[in-house]
């Protein structure tokens, strides 16, 4: 289930960027295999993470 959560939390993350950033970042997959191509914002990445784990939206 955690497991879970974070794997989509994370995908989530990776494709908002991309959407927003889409000359900076390039995102493709599912979430079983991801490629990406391009400059991640970590601390964002991180939070997102963080909430998850928290029980966080």
């Amino acid at each position: 289930m955690l497991e879970e959560k974070l794997r989509e939390a994370i995908l989530n993350e990776l494709k908002r960027q991309a959407a927003n950033q889409p000359q900076v970042l390039k995102v493709e997959g599912s979430a079983e295999e991801l490629t990406v191509n391009g400059k991640i914002d970590l601390a964002d990445l991180v939070m997102v993470i963080a909430g998850s784990v928290a029980g966080g939206p």
